[in-house]
Parts: C-alpha cells; structure tokens; sequence
C-alpha cells in the first residue's frame, strides 16, 4: 500500500515562511524552514482528521530565479573542482612514479611533492 503525498511550498514572507498546501486549499506558517514539514504536517493532519504519520509531504521552498542561477552555479563548480581534484591526483601520482622510475628516494619524492615519504610510496605504488 502506497503512503499518500502531499505537495506544499514554502515561502519567505518577512519573517516567517508562509506554507502553502493545495490539496487542503489552506496555509500556515512558520518561523524558520526546519519546521516546516512539522507544521506542514500539523495542518495535514488537523484539516482531514488524519495521523500526521499516515502520510508524506514534500515541500518545495520557492527561491528567487537568481538564486536559483547562484545556486546552480556553485553546484557546476563544485563538479568543475571534483573533476579537477581527480586530475591533479592522477597527475600527482603520474609525477611519483617518474621520479621513482628516475632513481629518487621516496624520502626525496615526499619532498617534492610537499607529502610524507609514506603518502609518497602510496603515490608511486597507485
């Protein structure tokens, strides 16, 4: 048996969030977004006489579009930097094993690369 679901949205209005849930044709508030659902809840449950555990609720907080952009925007650099960490590391331990390769101690190797001589034979191991 399938928990029945019900949408909200929230909004910022001064100080408090405004909750807005369709399918009971009613709002209520809030004063900070970590209660939301539990007053979203509260609401549910008192306008249809239900358990306000019988069901769920998915709410979607309404953001400005240019937070929205901002938002988006720090999640594509944070891809970019993940991407870029991997390629550093690869790079890293590429540069190890041809200094190994060349005769340097791993002592020398953890020097260079600003890491333990154990970190570095990890590196030229990888």
């Amino acid at each position: 048996m399938s928990v029945k679901v019900y949408d909200a949205t929230a909004e910022r209005d001064g100080k408090f969030w405004v909750i807005h849930v369709p399918e009971v044709a009613r709002y209520t508030q809030a004063r900070n977004l970590s209660e939301v659902e539990a007053m979203t809840r509260s609401l549910i449950s008192s306008m249809l006489d239900v358990d306000a555990g019988s069901f769920d609720v998915r709410v979607d907080v309404y953001l400005t579009d240019s937070v929205r952009t901002r938002l988006d925007r720090a999640a594509h650099l944070r891809e970019v930097a993940a991407k870029s960490n991997s390629e550093a590391a690869l790079e890293a331990r590429r540069a190890a094993a041809e200094m190994a390769a060349q005769g340097m101690t791993l002592r020398d190797i953890g020097q260079v690369l600003g890491v333990s001589h154990q970190r570095a034979a990890q590196l030229v191991n990888s």
